[in-house]
């Protein structure tokens, strides 16, 4: 891990950050202290569709609307 002054990285910024994006990690000190570490996002898994998909299912399938219509909602709304 490379370590970069805090004036540095004020003036390089874009460079830097270019540098994180293909994986760096950078630690920036002020007069020698370490006060922040530039590191890329950890990246969440994405969520099956097909999971999405049945969990709306069970949602729609656990909730009722009492014999209300879609249209019905939409003007009670608007009142």
């Amino acid at each position: 891990m490379e370590t970069v002054g805090a004036y540095e990285a004020k003036t390089h910024l874009p460079k830097l950050l270019e540098r994180v994006s293909k994986g760096e990690r950078i630690t920036i000190t002020k007069h020698g202290v370490p006060v922040a570490v530039l590191h890329p996002p950890e990246f969440q898994r994405r969520t099956e569709p097909k999971k999405i998909i049945s969990a709306l299912r069970d949602f729609r399938n656990q909730h009722s609307l009492n014999g209300l219509s879609l249209r019905e909602m939409i003007e009670e709304g608007r009142r």
